[in-house]
């Protein structure tokens, strides 16, 4: 019996660990995009057209490993349409169309630090939905870690706020817990990577049609990316940005969640933030603030409290 216990806690210490590996390899993956984009949006590229590009990149890429996957069970696909669907309305699509509307109302670091509540709307949900409340140890970690990103996004510093804004925002930040909450149940019996392939392909349609529509501006340039002094085709650029910050991001992203609980992986996605930061520094040239590196470490310390705070893992 003594073994059995001991073999339980050795798998479950290996799968937090490869949770919290695939978690910081999703936040770093994703925390990319915005550099890349950049580089792109200078050229005239508009946001909308780098996402549909960004996604649909991504589909392709995880089209073929998504079949292998299935092993033939097509079933899964059907008995699970519904919850492909709105995972990609609202997880993929559907966020990064509110988040982008933000944008143009907010300061970026507010738009941001709306959609980066998503952890707290998990906690929230799970502790309605299934009764988990959160411990004293994960309120205090999730605190200094809001704060830690409060001062990475230097939020002080920015001027008034638009209301509407802020619903888009607050758009963004639903789309965002839907996909963790979502991305941590497995009793759909869809692998990870039919998920992430499934949510890119049903939000590359709806993106597509939306800029058929004219919902949205969908202007693609043709000049190369300038990254920090050096220049890349455009072809490059988008494709990076469709296989590492959509496909490998997307699947490491549901690995991270099936592995930590949703709770646990939306507050290590917080370092998404950092890393945007840092990717910002080294592809843009733009340095970090004293502040900023001031934040990142909160923000690391408080993901270390939170976790010492899961009941589940502790």
């Amino acid at each position: 019996m003594a073994t059995l216990t001991h073999d339980r806690q050795v798998a479950t210490a290996r799968r937090t660990h490869a949770g919290l590996a695939f978690a910081v390899l999703a936040a770093a993956s994703f925390g990319m995009s915005g550099a890349l984009a950049s580089g792109l949006l200078d050229t005239g590229w508009s946001p909308a057209a780098l996402v549909l590009c960004r996604i649909g990149v991504g589909a392709i890429a995880l089209a073929g490993p998504a079949v292998v996957a299935l092993r033939g069970r097509w079933h899964l696909l059907r008995s699970n349409a519904g919850l492909l669907l709105a995972f990609g309305l609202v997880a993929v699509a559907g966020c990064q169309f509110a988040y982008f509307n933000a944008v143009e109302r907010l300061p970026v670091a507010i738009a941001i630090l709306v959609e980066y509540a998503a952890p707290v709307a998990v906690v929230c949900w799970l502790w309605a939905r299934h009764g988990q409340a959160p411990t004293r140890l994960t309120m205090a970690g999730a605190a200094v870690a809001v704060a830690g990103l409060m001062l990475v996004l230097d939020v002080f510093s920015v001027g008034s706020i638009d209301g509407i804004g802020v619903l888009w925002a607050l758009g963004g930040m639903i789309g965002c817990a839907f996909f963790f909450v979502v991305s941590a149940g497995e009793d759909n019996g869809l692998p990870p990577i039919v998920l992430a392939a499934g949510g890119l392909v049903v939000g590359s349609v709806a993106l597509g049609l939306a800029g058929v529509v004219g919902m949205v501006d969908m202007s693609a340039g043709s000049g190369d990316a300038a990254y920090n002094g050096h220049t890349v085709p455009w072809w490059l650029a988008v494709l990076a940005l469709g296989v590492i910050t959509a496909a490998v991001s997307y699947v490491s992203g549901i690995l991270a969640s099936r592995a930590l609980g949703a709770r646990l992986a939306s507050f290590v996605a917080l370092f998404e933030v950092l890393f945007s930061v840092v990717f910002a520094w080294l592809l843009l040239g733009q340095l970090p603030s004293a502040v900023q590196l001031v934040g990142g470490v909160l923000l690391l310390g408080g993901v270390i409290v939170l976790r010492a705070g899961e009941p589940e893992w502790g």
